[in-house]
């Protein structure tokens, strides 16, 4: 097996971290994880937003909600940086950084109904679940299975939050109408 460090402009020689991946390979796969880094802390700042200001019926259970979506947004991205410098690419650097890879979009709404908090995250949690299995074709094509196993985990978690954002977002109506 061949180690070699990567010969890239984009990453300084000594954080080249060596590895049996092309440079082609560590380039591709950090291009696909590092927006998702940028995405969690996205959707981070959005769950706490919503956290601070939430209001109305069902407070203390949607609040309780909001900081355990949170905690599972900000768990994923240390694994996944730390993922990247293993296998010598770089990642995020900056607040600004993750403003241009974020997919998310940011809420600066002064007030959100809690319901319509549930559905916004609902929905970008499912755009994340869909990136999430883009970039794990994207470690399957270029032989990086660790990464990709990374990966599969953290949409596990995704997909949980989305289960929870749906059950708690439906409505008493919803809920009677399937009867």
């Amino acid at each position: 097996m061949v180690t070699r460090a990567i010969k890239s402009p984009t990453v300084p020689r000594s954080l080249a971290t060596p590895t049996d991946l092309d440079p082609e390979a560590v380039q591709a796969v950090a291009e696909a994880v590092n927006p998702l880094i940028a995405d969690a802390f996205a959707l981070y700042l959005k769950c706490k937003n919503f956290h601070w200001h939430l209001t109305g019926p069902h407070f203390r259970d949607y609040h309780l909600l909001l900081v355990e979506q949170a905690d599972s947004a900000l768990a994923s991205i240390d694994p996944l940086a730390e993922r990247i410098r293993r296998i010598g690419g770089t990642t995020l650097r900056s607040v600004g950084q993750v403003g241009r890879l974020q997919t998310i979009e940011d809420d600066n709404d002064e007030l959100v109904p809690a319901q319509q908090m549930l559905l916004r995250l609902l929905d970008d949690n499912r755009k994340m679940a869909e990136q999430q299995r883009a970039a794990i074709e994207v470690c399957d094509d270029h032989d990086d299975t660790p990464t990709g196993n990374v990966l599969q985990e953290i949409l596990d978690q995704t997909e949980k939050r989305i289960w929870f954002l749906f059950e708690a977002s439906r409505t008493g109506r919803e809920a009677a109408e399937e009867r």
